[in-house]
């Protein structure tokens, strides 16, 4: 049984939360000031320390930082949680700098409170477990039926996922473009206890600051002038499953607002109701920029950034593990098999030694563009390194006469921007020309125009 340190100088919050957790399956003792706190450390074993950051009058949680950080160098090992009725999101921050790994608002919610510390305590145990798991001892206990790669650096990652899936932890999943961080991402959802629960996934960076909390918390009917039925926004879609954040680094500062209310309190309003409305899901967010830097450039709110990696998956760039080349291959080739009605398709062994030396900026999604390309173009049963290096020396942005790029060389994103972006130019900014043009409103047009970061053409 999970033993639990309770500090608050409450009487009466102590003995709410220890018939709390008793009714839950955890051993408690309590302290209601940091000197008998530290002297009950010495002579009762802790799994988790909960504690409230003020023990007098004043009210600037200075207090609790203190003993925060006496704490972590004396017992280090030990999660702690903070809970306060004053909760800034300054101290919040500060706290989780020191170590802390949750930060709890009084009054706060009980389901909420429990899944924070049961998940703590999972994942206190899972870093002191060893990590010796092979891909073969990983899928005779966990579903990564979709993911292929055996190199140690993945191994490595699968066994991350294993370990946290089934608990709560908010999980950021980082890499460049390409190497399969939405796969991860559903590896975990997979895995979790949520799994027969919605999976809703949102590409951030695909929603303009405008729509976006009509989109990920709805809104309801004549909220605004087209708003003519109730919407369902994402993250009522995901209650009680998991929702993942993808992109979430292209997130503007008033959407980054936003988003930080509903991780902390796990409640949001829909727009046109002044009703907050309760949610319960797992965050799982991805980017392939650089978060920290973005933080100390003050382009990513630091108390945001804190709240979504509990749990960071660093995905390395296909160049790093070429060992996973070949199989990548074999699954492409197999899939393409099926896909064509081409059942001799092979790659010879002299492709798949000359594929695994290339450095795939585009990673895995540029591996099986190639491979694709190459099964449709050489037309042939058995595809050598020279079918693969004709197709691969094939310029990436090809422009026609007209200045746009050939089919299939951009993404209908880049092809949109790139269409408003000559538009405007050709116009002279006339939005009115260049809406008609395009066949659309001119609300539309501006709202395209913000989503890609597209301003007038000087």
């Amino acid at each position: 049984m999970n033993s639990i340190l309770i500090i608050d100088d409450d009487l009466a919050v102590r003995t709410s939360l220890k018939l709390l957790f008793r009714e839950n399956g955890f051993h408690t003792t309590d302290a209601d000031d940091p000197e008998s706190a530290k002297n009950s450390l010495l002579s009762n074993p802790v799994d988790l320390i909960l504690m409230d950051m003020n023990y007098s009058l004043e009210t600037t949680g200075v207090e609790g930082l203190k003993l925060l950080e006496e704490i972590k160098k004396s017992h280090a090992h030990i999660p702690v949680i903070l809970i306060t009725a004053w909760g800034s999101i300054p101290l919040a921050v500060e706290g989780m700098k020191l170590g802390a790994v949750d930060f709890i608002n009084k009054p706060w919610n009980n389901n909420h409170l429990i899944q924070s510390v049961s998940t703590a305590l999972k994942i206190s145990k899972f870093e002191k477990g060893p990590q010796n798991s092979s891909r073969t001892k990983l899928d005779k206990h966990f579903d990564f039926g979709r993911i292929i790669g055996e190199s140690p650096s993945f191994v490595e990652i699968l066994d991350t996922v294993s370990r946290v899936a089934d608990t709560n932890a908010p999980v950021l999943i980082t890499g460049e473009s390409g190497t399969g961080k939405e796969l991860i991402a559903e590896a975990i959802h997979q895995n979790s206890r949520r799994r027969n629960q919605p999976f809703v996934k949102v590409n951030l960076g695909g929603i303009s600051s405008t729509l976006f909390e009509s989109e990920m918390f709805g809104h309801k009917k004549g909220a605004f002038t087209d708003a003519r039925s109730d919407r369902v926004g994402r993250f009522e879609m995901a209650d009680s499953g998991s929702i993942f954040l993808d992109e979430i680094g292209d997130l503007d500062p008033y959407s980054q607002v936003k988003m930080l209310r509903v991780l902390q309190d796990r409640s949001f309003e829909k727009l046109g109701s002044s009703k907050a409305q309760k949610v319960d899901v797992r965050i799982i967010s991805a980017t392939n920029r650089p978060l920290e830097d973005m933080v100390e450039s003050n382009d990513f709110r630091e108390d945001l950034y804190y709240r979504v990696n509990l749990i960071t998956i660093v995905i390395p760039p296909l160049r790093e593990r070429p060992e996973d080349i070949p199989p990548l291959v074999d699954h492409f080739i197999t899939t393409l098999k099926k896909a064509y009605h081409k059942n001799d398709l092979s790659v010879s062994n002299d492709a798949l030694v000359w594929l695994s030396g290339l450095p795939w900026p585009g990673n895995i999604r540029e591996l099986k563009n190639l491979v694709e390309r190459t099964v449709l173009v050489s037309n042939k049963s058995c595809l050598t390194q020279a079918d693969f290096a004709k197709q691969s020396q094939a310029p990436r942005k090809k422009q026609s006469a007209s200045g746009f790029p050939y089919e299939g060389t951009m993404t209908l994103d880049e092809v949109e921007r790139e269409i408003i972006r000559k538009s405007l130019a050709f116009h002279k900014n006339n939005i009115s020309k260049v809406a008609n043009a395009l066949g659309l409103s001119r609300a539309a047009l501006y709202r395209r125009m913000e989503k890609f970061d597209l301003k007038e053409i000087s």
